[in-house]
């Protein structure tokens, strides 16, 4: 969060449909991306992070955007197609109900953004991050207009997360146990038409709920009464996905990283690499699949564990021993992981110094600190995936 974030006007940030719960509820209301938004809840950052860990959090991302790809056609296949010459994953092939994760790409191989799209039978829906929503909106509109209606969706979202978070969306709609991870339906919530996906930001299982704005506050507190269910900011939200490996957009991804850099090849599937049916086709290609198939990028994202107690924040640079003029990295997500109760970071190294087993040396307040690389996640993920 930078300085002029924390010290721009109340009047200019927006608002989610649940601000007045938040207040409602003790939110300590902080900026971020444009909103204003609870960082934590009179129960703590450290104490919302372990009882999402072990129950149930329910987290408000109405902030993130919601676009829906409509085809001109009344094909989806037309409009899957035309998705993937901005992304290099594969689209065609993803099923009605079901969402996989992508990102945008440039001409340089960088990361545009990241996002969730999901099949739902006649459109695609993607779920996109609230920094990136309106330059998101005017990509797709700019490079697929002539095969797509792009329509911003006025919802609302809320994420319930955690080992629990089954039996509690089950009291109100039973068929969501039989949803698989990644799996995306519409369901009855308490009278409330939803579009819920069985995924996450945690490493936890969970769902996000996507719902109208003005019904956002009624399907919260239905949440709510349920005991285990806490209501959990964005403090707890950033250490959970630490813990979990998982990128935060304009800290360990951006325009200038790319997804062989990131960890992110994984994304791409084996019909959009190199000799797949339908290979390339998307800004920067040359540059991703060369760097897949020619032995890895020059430097890459890895787990930093400090070898003592203090934690190592972001832009921490990091350097090859006790006495190397030159940073050769930095820290670009670092804090304290309350799970494993030990400060953890994530951030990205030569090649040759990002594999586990490294001691490389974090520059914290003019003081050489050793950290081991070790590897990603530090928690193991906890999806319903049979």
């Amino acid at each position: 969060m930078t300085a002029k974030q924390l010290i721009d006007p109340p009047a200019a940030l927006k608002r989610t449909p649940l601000f007045d719960m938040h207040l409602a509820h003790g939110a300590r209301m902080v900026p971020f991306a444009g909103y204003e938004m609870p960082v934590s809840y009179p129960l703590g950052v450290l104490k919302e992070h372990l009882h999402t860990r072990a129950a149930c959090g329910l987290f408000d991302i109405s902030h993130m955007g919601q676009i829906a790809l409509w085809p001109k056609s009344g094909v989806l296949s037309d409009a899957a197609l035309a998705l993937e010459r901005l992304a290099p994953i594969d689209v065609v092939a993803l099923q009605p109900g079901r969402q996989r994760y992508g990102y945008f790409t440039n001409a340089n191989g960088g990361i545009l953004d990241d996002f969730m799209v999901a099949n739902r039978g006649d459109h695609l829906l993607l779920v996109v991050n609230a920094s990136r929503k309106i330059a998101d909106e005017g990509h797709l509109v700019a490079h697929l207009s002539h095969e797509c209606r792009v329509e911003r969706l006025e919802r609302a979202l809320l994420a319930l997360q955690g080992p629990q978070s089954e039996e509690v969306l089950a009291c109100f709609a039973p068929e969501c146990a039989t949803m698989r991870f990644m799996d995306v339906a519409t369901l009855n919530i308490g009278g409330l038409e939803c579009i819920v996906a069985r995924s996450g930001y945690t490493g936890e299982d969970g769902f996000e709920i996507s719902v109208r704005p003005d019904a956002a506050c009624a399907l919260a507190e239905l949440l709510l009464d349920n005991s285990n269910v806490a209501l959990i900011g964005l403090g707890a939200r950033d250490s959970l996905r630490l813990e979990a490996g998982l990128c935060l957009y304009g800290s360990d991804i951006d325009e200038q990283t790319s997804a062989a850099e990131a960890g992110l090849a994984w994304a791409i599937q084996k019909s959009r690499r190199v000799n797949g049916e339908r290979a390339g086709g998307f800004p920067g290609a040359a540059i991703i699949l060369d760097q897949i198939v020619a032995g890895g990028p020059a430097r890459r994202r890895c787990g930093l564990r400090p070898q003592g107690r203090a934690p190592i924040r972001n832009e921490t640079p990091l350097f090859a021993d006790l006495a190397a003029p030159v940073a050769m990295g930095s820290v670009t997500s670092g804090g304290y992981g309350p799970s494993v109760d030990a400060p953890i970071a994530m951030g990205y190294l030569p090649a040759s110094f990002a594999e586990p087993g490294r001691t490389v040396f974090a520059e914290v307040r003019g003081k050489r600190l050793p950290v081991s690389v070790v590897e990603l996640p530090f928690i193991a993920s906890n999806y319903k995936r049979n």
